[in-house]
């Protein structure tokens, strides 16, 4: 029986396993190292956060996004935006460096079986684990707006469903959101040659202002100070002390996780998007259907007013939200008895990042209600990754624990279903 499996090969997943092996844990990891970024990212996307942001995690400190440019003869300057190529390739140099092993098979399921659990993969195997980690990325939970839910897929899709936005070329594409995907989104499909349109329910777009110097005087830096994930107090607080979001309230913590950052988008993506995609804000989707070989949305404005759009296809752009009932591969009797955090669908954990099933822990967007906005960044695997193993030895070590963790706030919220 293995101590550990890891579920998962992005950032989190890779940075758990690094820390898992260092520590010397039996420990398998499965999943395809990057994939994510490898196949549901369009190409031509930058990243948003700083290049010093974007670190994997092991526990020596090695393997840095520097170390890896270093090595390749590479550049990750401030205020720079870094290519998302550049990262992907990154993090898989991470892998084979601080991780012995990722094996590139699905897991299809993974239930209880006494004290531990049974993993099972496409292939067939059958994995006995003490403690299972669950670092399944994004792509479980794609939001799609309810209106574009019975469309087919020729007609409408996600953000992340595209690689290469090339197949666009020529035709009429209208993409639904606010926040740096949707605009790099409609930017990238302007200059592969596409017509698009962005609609949002914002009444104005928000754009990030460039990041400051890193070297700035003493007194700026106390009024201002600059964290991972931006400047100021809050975006210090939450990104710097997730251990500290997760003492809040239930509620505080599910708002924390669904509205901050706001939506906007990176301060070097302006110039290329405003003189080329033309926007409707203050829109919402009334109703959306099959119109000759397109779509016609019907929209209504704030003021009341509506409007009718027809398009060639839709992109939401709408992000994702942490919901276990999407997580088809958990045995249904863990899924729907987890406690969860307030009025979400996402697990309540505790300080080492288990829930309340002994001896399975989450990473990554299911966490971010419990330990706030950092988890749904590369940035929150360095917390992640030290706590969690921690919360793992001490569930190896001690298997007489109770079955259920003490909650880190007030919450009278019931089981999700």
């Amino acid at each position: 029986m293995y101590d550990l499996v890891v579920v998962g090969a992005g950032p989190y997943g890779l940075s758990i396993a690094a820390h898992a092996a260092a520590a010397g844990l039996r420990l398998r990891v499965l999943g395809r190292p990057m994939a994510s970024w490898r196949d549901h990212m369009p190409d031509g996307m930058l990243l948003t956060s700083e290049p010093r942001s974007t670190d994997l995690s092991d526990p020596a400190g090695g393997h840095t996004l520097a170390d890896y440019c270093a090595a390749h003869e590479l550049t990750a300057e401030h205020g720079v935006p870094l290519p998302l190529g550049t990262f992907a390739a990154y993090g898989s140099w991470f892998g084979e460096r601080a991780v012995p092993q990722v094996e590139e098979v699905t897991v299809t399921a993974v239930r209880p079986d006494g004290d531990g659990f049974h993993v099972e993969t496409d292939t067939g195997e059958q994995i006995a684990a003490r403690t299972v980690v669950l670092a399944v990325g994004v792509l479980p939970f794609v939001n799609r707006p309810w209106p574009l839910l019975e469309l087919p897929p020729e007609l409408a899709s996600h953000s992340s469903d595209h690689r290469d936005l090339r197949r666009f070329g020529g035709q009429d594409v209208t993409v639904l959101g606010s926040g740096q995907s949707a605009l790099e989104t409609a930017t990238l499909l302007a200059e592969q040659g596409a017509r698009p349109r962005l609609v949002a329910r914002a009444d104005q777009l928000r754009w990030h202002a460039p990041p400051p110097p890193p070297e700035r005087g003493r007194l700026r830096a106390l009024r201002d100070p600059r964290s991972g994930l931006g400047t100021g107090w809050p975006s210090w607080l939450w990104s710097e002390l997730p251990g500290a979001v997760r003492r809040l309230p239930p509620a505080t913590r599910v708002h924390l996780a669904e509205h901050v950052p706001c939506p906007a988008g990176a301060w070097w993506l302006r110039e290329r998007f405003e003189p080329a995609v033309p926007v409707l804000l203050g829109h919402r989707i009334r109703a959306a259907t099959p119109h000759e070989d397109g779509v016609r949305l019907q929209l209504t404005h704030t003021d009341g007013g509506f409007e009718t759009v027809d398009t060639d296809h839709v992109v939401a752009a709408t992000g994702f939200t942490p919901d276990l009932g999407r997580l088809r591969l958990l045995h249904p009797r863990v899924r729907t008895t987890l406690r969860t955090v307030g009025g979400s669908r996402a697990p309540e954990l505790s300080a080492g990042f288990e829930s309340s099933w002994p001896g399975l822990f989450f990473a990554g967007l299911l966490s971010a209600p419990s330990f706030g906005p950092s988890m749904r960044f590369v940035y929150g695997a360095s917390f992640t990754a030290a706590r969690l193993l921690r919360g793992v030895q001490r569930r190896l070590g001690d298997r007489r624990r109770a079955t259920t963790i003490p909650r880190p706030a007030r919450d009278s919220t019931p089981a999700a279903h």
